[in-house]
């Protein structure tokens, strides 16, 4: 690895990027960060964002930052666009003129869900909705203006920080005494903080093109929540309903998961299993509300 690796983070301030930032301080690396939130860089304006590049001088770019409001994003199909698709079209531009490696995180969303097997990296892509669509066209762009660019798909994210699947259960489960959730969508969570470092890895690596990187094992949103509100010792019931008593403005993939084969022969990484890390993450924040009493 070079000496003084310097890494641009976009979108710090969101679960991947709080994670990333958490690893800055722990990883024993050669590495430099340099995280960015959207107060210092609006991904939307252009100018901005090849003078803040070219201010930093990053050996590699890791765009975290992502409009993942999937609902909303039928309502705000202009700035969904502007966010997953144009700014991420940008920065591989960017990166292919400086000679700078683009790693890029993107999303499940962008298959259909008909599929009964994992789906394989270079599976035909057709999502059901803006926010997939979104992400889908950011990936096309992103590989016909730098191929050498990495782009990791993964899903269901989740995090103590922010607004998330995790986060969200553990303040419903509090307050009320009985949850119903989707039990016929399935997928792989993935815990933040396994995803960022296999992002940091993969970013130091040679590696380019697609990969799929999710926590081991399948479930439904049903299974998470069941098994975030018992690693949480929350007294809730946790119920099975399907996807039809539940309505979105945005269609859901009602299959997702991601077949990491590729990524296992590439990089040679075991991961942990879903529900170990939904229990690491609770036993952390259990621990700390522990320290703040």
């Amino acid at each position: 690895m070079k000496e003084n690796i310097k890494i641009l983070v976009l979108g710090s301030n969101g679960q991947l990027g709080c994670e990333l930032q958490f690893l800055s301080e722990v990883q024993e690396e050669n590495v430099e960060f340099i995280f960015a939130t959207r107060s210092d860089i609006d991904l939307t304006e252009i100018q901005a964002l090849h003078s803040f590049v070219e201010n930093v001088q990053p050996n590699i770019i890791l765009n975290a930052a992502a409009y993942t409001a999937v609902d909303l994003a039928e309502k705000e199909q202009e700035l969904a666009n502007a966010i997953n698709t144009l700014a991420p079209i940008e920065i591989a531009k960017i990166c292919k003129e400086k000679g700078i490696k683009f790693v890029h995180i993107s999303t499940d969303f962008v298959f259909d869900g008909l599929k009964s097997s994992p789906y394989l990296e270079q599976d035909p892509k057709n999502p059901l909705g803006v926010y997939g669509l979104s992400k889908s066209l950011g990936e096309d762009g992103i590989i016909q203006e730098n191929p050498e660019a990495l782009i990791i798909r993964t899903s269901w994210v989740f995090s103590g920080h922010g607004k998330n699947f995790f986060t969200t259960i553990v303040r419903l489960a509090n307050e009320r005494e009985e949850l119903k959730i989707v039990d016929d969508q399935i997928g792989s969570p993935t815990w933040a903080r396994d995803l960022a470092w296999f992002s940091f890895y993969a970013a130091l690596s040679e590696a380019s093109g697609l990969y799929h990187f999710t926590n081991e094992g399948v479930a439904s949103w049903y299974d998470l929540a069941k098994a975030i509100v018992d690693a949480m010792g929350i007294e809730c019931d946790v119920l099975p309903i399907p996807t039809k008593n539940y309505p979105t403005p945005a269609k859901r993939p009602s299959y997702s998961v991601l077949s990491k084969e590729k990524t296992r022969s590439s990089f040679g990484s075991s991961n942990n299993h879903w529900r170990d890390s939904v229990q690491a993450l609770a036993d952390e924040l259990i621990m700390a509300e522990e320290d703040i009493d």
